[in-house]
């Protein structure tokens, strides 16, 4: 039994896109098990149904309006050409007025969602012997779950794709079936052990951050800035152990995992979405899988 898990990651889940597309257009994997967080959750729906050209065009066409319908910061660009946050008063005010749990808002991002993917094509999945699972994070029993497509009707499991990308406190925070949920990265950014514990055997692995630690962030500007490099932080340890713990159970049941990591740093806020950007980063995860699978072969022979 073959999966695809993608991590974590934002914006740079474009990045993922294009690995993915080159693993199941170029090389033909068939992959039983579809498994992904937070960015990888709004990917594997249309990669399982091989629809790859239509989620590259809606994932690198968002902005920040396509994600939030009450964003609380606001985009600049610095002297140096770098893109930064800086906190919209009136945004993060309106939401405290309102009585939010919250900063900001992301109901747009659940409006495009229900766009994205439609009721037949949800229906197509149920029907395959393909399972699509996304990771969110239960906040009210303190703990990470994985939500199936096989278990829900179509609002609900677009409501848990919705619910695994929603990065509080900057996103909305979600009460479902009498509990908050929110980000499936806040516990488990790389659900490798969860795609073992299901069956796999053989999997690929798309995680979107660099293998080696390149980074040395800069200092935080504002509140804002703060708070996302402490998520990042946070997201990385999480993520390594994710890594480690999958590494090891593999070990012990003979799983083959294949990694694809990001060769560079893309960005340092995933927060940002570039379109642009995420278009240069999906060819680049094309051409990166070419490359490691052409060096792989090369290795063999």
């Amino acid at each position: 039994m073959r999966a695809l898990v993608i991590s974590g990651g934002g914006s740079k889940g474009a990045f993922a896109g294009g690995v993915s597309q080159y693993l199941i257009e170029e090389l033909q994997h068939k992959y039983d098990l579809y498994l992904g967080t937070s960015t990888g959750g709004l990917l594997i729906s249309h990669l399982a149904l091989n629809k790859t050209e239509k989620i590259k065009d809606i994932y690198t066409s968002v902005n920040q309006k396509s994600i939030f319908n009450n964003c609380p910061f606001t985009v600049k660009k610095t002297k140096h050409g770098q893109m930064e946050i800086a906190i919209n008063h009136f945004n993060v005010l309106k939401n405290l007025v309102l009585g939010r749990k919250t900063f900001g808002e992301s109901k747009n991002l659940r409006k495009l969602i229900s766009k994205a993917l439609s009721i037949e094509e949800f229906k197509e999945l149920q029907n395959s012997a393909k399972d699509i699972i996304v990771t969110v994070s239960n906040f009210s029993l303190n703990q990470v779950e994985y939500k199936s497509i096989n278990d829900f009707e179509y609002d609900d499991f677009c409501d848990w794709i919705w619910i695994s990308c929603n990065y509080t406190p900057f996103m909305s925070l979600v009460n479902k079936e009498g509990c908050e949920y929110a980000d499936g990265g806040f516990g488990s950014v790389v659900p490798i052990e969860e795609a073992i514990r299901r069956g796999a055997n053989v999997i690929d692995v798309v995680v979107l951050e660099t293998e080696v630690t390149h980074l040395n962030r800069m200092p935080s500007k504002n509140a804002f800035s703060l708070m996302t490099n402490m998520h990042s932080f946070m997201a990385d340890s999480i993520e390594k152990q994710n890594i480690r713990i999958g590494k090891f159970v593999a070990s012990n049941k003979d799983v083959i995992i294949n990694f694809y990591y990001t060769p560079t740093v893309l960005t340092t806020n995933s927060l940002i979405f570039n379109q642009d950007k995420m278009k240069q980063w999906w060819k680049i995860g094309f051409e990166y899988a070419k490359r490691k699978n052409i060096g792989l072969n090369e290795l063999i022979d």
